[in-house]
């Protein structure tokens, strides 16, 4: 295993929330992981030691999708906020319950947001990315990734209080 292995192996839950956001398929999603992380190891001499390895993953993810979305244009499939419900209901607790709620209703706000919104939204607020590393990952400036969020944000909002 190269140096960059265990680093990797560490990565691999994010990478596989990343690989779900842009694929919305289980299966694919898992694909996606195994062929960025084969390139990684690949080609980990050309990661700069002292960089951030999980942003240079994320751009080979991202590089991965973009080359099966090519190749391929399957329709997609949402994730199902019931594959997590354990995480996150005690049936017995009406406020577990109205979270569980809301957090379709977000979800549900998510999935319809265009799909350059949805990528800077999960690489900013769920992998906690800076505006800087996530513009790097996805080839745009700072002030794209900054419009799209705010658009992003702003739509989920929109979407939850009408709801």
């Amino acid at each position: 295993m190269s140096a960059i292995g265990p680093e990797l192996v560490t990565l691999l839950p994010r990478l596989r929330r990343f690989a779900l956001t842009l694929s919305r398929q289980p299966s694919l999603a898992d694909d996606l992981v195994q062929i960025a992380c084969e390139r990684a190891l690949a080609h980990a001499h050309q990661w700069s030691p002292g960089t951030r390895l999980d942003a240079w993953v994320f751009r080979i993810l991202r590089n991965a999708w973009i080359d099966h979305a090519r190749h391929r244009r399957a329709d997609r499939l949402t994730d199902d906020v019931s594959e997590h419900e354990h995480k996150l209901v005690d049936e017995q607790s009406e406020d577990r319950i109205l979270d569980r709620l809301t957090l379709a209703e977000v979800q549900r706000a998510i999935a319809a947001l265009p799909d350059e919104q949805r990528e800077v939204l999960v690489l900013v607020c769920v992998e906690d990315l800076t505006y800087r590393e996530a513009a790097d990952i996805l080839g745009v400036p700072i002030g794209t990734v900054m419009s799209r969020l705010a658009r992003a944000r702003r739509r989920i909002i929109e979407v939850t209080q009408a709801a």
